[in-house]
């Protein structure tokens, strides 16, 4: 059976890494390729298998059968080994990288050290942001190490979108649900029963769907709509706190200041100046 190979590695400088993940390097792989491992990596790789079979050892747990299309991670100081059926190969693609992000995307559920072995359902999206990266990584491209950082960005989102069992669109209509219910005075046990949920089942869709806790998804969103009028009507903070499902205006002014980092009077003044304008004073329905 044929083996193709093509792999690129990156040496991004300290400013780099600033950037909170830098891609450390990248290839694709196809056919009767040799097992890997047993072995220790220093960094984290995506290892997405597009086509074929094969099998993967992680940390002390047994040998598993892998089935493309299926993404295997390596962690940083796991030992690890997997390989292609010697009779059919497979098609894979990697990238590596590191990073202080690295820690926030396995908090937020995007690298998942505790499932290796994640089932996709699809790898277009993956391929294509992986393709981004082998662009960027052309010999002489003087911009390489920020234009793949931003691809890694890419690919975690594409990988988090692609995971089996993580698209049921009846999480989005909760989701969507939830966000329509987001300025009712309601606590997190309300809206799950509004919605005809479980406190459990709800916090298990929300987190699933969106990496949060329900009540992080309804503050961003309660926020996200308070700096809207904020910044788009002359609506007094009281009025602003009590349309966006907060009772208390002195509350909704220190959770506002805490989390936006300005008090809604400072938030208005730096992204409203000049008063009011034709598109200010009235809000949007």
């Amino acid at each position: 059976m044929d083996r193709y190979s093509w792999m690129r590695f990156l040496t991004p400088e300290p400013m780099h890494r600033e950037l909170g993940l830098v891609c450390l390097g990248t290839g694709v792989q196809r056919g009767a390729l040799p097992v890997v491992g047993p072995r220790v990596v220093d960094r984290f790789v995506a290892v997405v298998v597009t086509a074929g079979r094969g099998w993967f050892r992680y940390g002390n747990s047994a040998r598993v059968d892998v089935v493309a299309p299926v993404l295997l991670w390596l962690v940083p100081g796991v030992r690890h080994a997997y390989g292609p059926d010697p009779g059919t190969g497979w098609d894979e693609t990697f990238v590596s990288f590191t990073g202080a992000a690295t820690a926030t995307y396995t908090r937020l559920g995007y690298i998942t050290p505790d499932r290796p072995v994640v089932p996709l359902t699809r790898t277009d999206g993956v391929t294509a942001v992986a393709n981004r990266v082998m662009r960027a990584a052309r010999p002489g491209n003087p911009l390489v190490d920020v234009e793949a950082a931003v691809a890694v960005h890419e690919l975690l989102l594409e990988l988090r979108a692609a995971r089996a069992g993580d698209g049921d669109p009846g999480d989005r209509s909760v989701l969507d649900a939830l966000a329509r219910n987001a300025f009712l005075p309601l606590s997190v046990d309300e809206h799950a029963a509004r919605l005809g949920l479980t406190p459990a089942s709800l916090r298990a869709v929300v987190r699933r769907a969106s990496g949060r806790a329900p009540k992080d998804f309804l503050l961003s969103v309660r926020l996200g709509r308070a700096q809207e009028l904020l910044a788009g009507t002359d609506l007094p903070t009281a009025t602003v706190a009590r349309m966006t499902g907060f009772e208390d205006p002195a509350y909704f002014s220190r959770l506002f200041t805490r989390r936006v980092g300005l008090p809604p009077s400072r938030f208005r003044e730096r992204e409203a100046p000049g008063g009011e304008t034709p598109e200010r004073g009235r809000p949007s329905r």
